[in-house]
């Protein structure tokens, strides 16, 4: 803030020049206290100034309406959405959101630091506030191969931005139990310069726990049981509780939710397709369902702004208090979070679910395109050979959630031999293949997997956390190998097909991962995806590409899928599929 803005914001807090915008006679949700009060809330210069009896240059009747802070995602990825930034927050500001932290990990294990500026560069000059953690694990493991290598010498400089805040979800714990060089670097550098470390405590015991907030790691977004909960909350971490497009963990933490621990909790969205965005919303939606479960609804806003912005250090934010940024939203009822209008920096942006005042689109470079190095692919490149074999090695997902079952099936039941063939009866196991697709390595890994109900055809993506290479599965190899071959052709994105035709894709030509299209575009060719998946699996109640997309992601209990072949990741090794 200069000084000048200093000097007219007291003075119109003193009353002795005019505000620039006043709501009046508004209910106010008081996140400090978790109460609501009835007053006029003055704005100048994009601060509240002002808590009592105002007038102003533009006055706003807020009789019978509530105002509480704009929303905060405390953590997302916003690649997952397809959207680039400065498209994926138009979505969000009508939902209340005015500001998110970033993980720009998916992009990052593609490109490395350019992928990184990309995503900063394209987050400027808009009325929202993008925050960015730098990844901190890319790769995400060694048991996979990801574009990019990023040690602590490459995210150091990126700590010069300013919209850099922290360093991103910390997901290998060996390298910080053991003290890895260049972990212990990559810490010690958000430590020195004050920010916000991210964890990823899937699976971790309150031993594992420990090890993690003595390096300073202050969240975790991966708390799936009330106990988590309770025992990183025991030892100072803020839980970030998660609602997304496949992870689904807010109702059941709702239940360890009090105002005895609230403080210590936030809201994220973490990986959200963007059609499930526009139609159930963010952080807003996370806000309802926890009054639904009980929760005060000052309690549940809290949760959303105050705690967020003090967590990631995010000054002058969360709150309708005087010097706090005038990014607030106005609601017409306070039990359903029913949206009014949203202002950011004291300026309408949206209303009645429309924008206001948004300005043109900016021109962001994206000349880079997806690495495609697959190799060249056969009905022989996914043989599963199981003569003289006697169990395979399964993944069984689990819908709506990040994290899978082991199961062992015992072959002489399935009445096959010499070779693996998909089953799609009732007994539901195909193939599934992870092909690296960087460095040319020529690498393929095959597995077995329960759960996806594809009845015909073949998915395949190239969005697969958190290397991203390319995924597909089928209920046949030459489906499977057709999925491949053309999501090549289309340099990266989403694909249905059947008896070797396409039945609907979505092209993601940023990296594989994301497009530089417009919204409604993505969502309607989500939409045709989504039609496409139920020719092929007419009984399915999930989403299957996110699903599918986790399934390569080592570091989720309790079996995963890698360009490196089957990884049992409560044994952290590779295991046979069938032995």
């Amino acid at each position: 803030m200069e000084k000048d803005i200093l000097i007219a914001n007291i003075k119109a807090s003193n009353k002795v020049i005019p505000c620039d915008l006043v709501i009046k006679n508004i209910s106010v949700v008081d996140v400090f206290q978790c109460d609501t009060f009835i007053c006029d809330v003055a704005v100048k210069n994009g601060y509240i100034v002002g808590l009592g009896e105002y007038s102003g240059k533009i006055e706003i009747d807020g009789t019978n309406k509530f105002i509480c802070p704009g929303l905060i995602d405390s953590h997302a990825h916003i690649e997952s959405s397809m959207l680039t930034p400065n498209e994926y927050y138009k979505a969000a500001l009508m939902h209340g959101v005015t500001s998110l932290i970033a993980d720009p990990h998916e992009i990052a294990n593609v490109l490395g630091v350019s992928g990184i500026k990309f995503m900063i560069d394209s987050s400027k000059n808009i009325p929202f506030d993008f925050y960015f953690m730098l990844p901190s694990c890319v790769p995400a493991t060694s048991f996979e191969n990801s574009g990019a290598v990023l040690n602590s010498n490459d995210l150091k400089p990126l700590y010069s931005d300013s919209n850099v805040i922290g360093l991103a979800e910390v997901m290998d714990y060996p390298a910080v139990a053991n003290c890895n060089e260049d972990m212990i670097d990559k810490l010690f550098d958000a430590i020195s310069n004050n920010y916000t470390i991210d964890g990823h405590g899937a699976g971790l015991n309150t031993h594992a726990i420990n090890v993690y907030t003595t390096a300073n790691i202050k969240t975790d977004h991966e708390c799936c049981t009330t106990d988590e909960l309770i025992e990183k909350v025991r030892r100072g971490m803020y839980v970030l509780i998660r609602e997304g497009t496949v992870a689904k963990n807010l109702n059941i933490l709702s239940k360890a939710t009090s105002i005895f621990n609230s403080r210590r909790l936030c809201l994220c969205t973490d990986d959200k397709h963007i059609d499930d965005l526009f139609e159930e919303g963010s952080i807003d939606h996370s806000i309802r369902m926890l009054i639904n479960n009980g929760i005060k609804p000052e309690i549940a806003i809290q949760m959303a702004t105050l705690n967020s912005a003090e967590c990631y250090k995010l000054k002058n934010k969360g709150a309708i208090a005087p010097s706090y940024i005038a990014d607030f939203i106005i609601l017409d009822d306070l039990n359903t979070f029913k949206i009014n209008s949203v202002y950011k920096n004291g300026n309408l942006v949206s209303s009645s679910n429309k924008l206001i005042n948004i300005p043109s689109d900016n021109n962001i470079d994206a000349t880079f395109h997806s690495s495609f190095n697959i190799p060249t692919l056969t009905n022989d490149s996914f043989k599963i050979d199981i003569k003289d074999k006697k169990v395979l090695n399964v993944i069984e997902l689990i819908p709506n959630k990040l994290e899978s079952i082991h199961l062992k099936v015992n072959i002489n039941e399935l009445n096959i031999k010499n070779e693996f063939t998909s089953l799609n009866d009732d007994r539901d196991l195909l193939k599934i293949s992870v092909i690296e697709r960087h460095k040319g390595t020529n690498n393929i890994g095959l597995g077995i997997l329960k759960g996806l109900a594809l009845k015909s055809g073949a998915i395949a993506t190239t969005i697969t956390h958190d290397s991203h290479n390319l995924i597909v599965c089928g209920t046949n190899d030459e489906d499977m190998v057709f999925a491949a071959n053309e999501l090549k052709n289309l340099n990266g994105g989403i694909i249905v097909v059947k008896d070797k035709k396409v039945v609907s894709h979505i092209t993601l030509e940023i990296a594989g991962l994301i497009t530089s299209k417009k919204s409604d575009e993505v969502i309607e060719n989500l939409s045709k995806l989504n039609k496409a998946v139920s020719l092929v699996a007419p009984n399915i109640t999930f989403n299957p590409f996110l699903t599918l997309s986790f399934l390569a992601l080592p570091v989720i209990p309790d079996i995963k899928i890698t360009d490196k072949g089957l990884f049992d990741v409560k044994n952290f090794k590779f295991i046979d599929v069938c032995e």
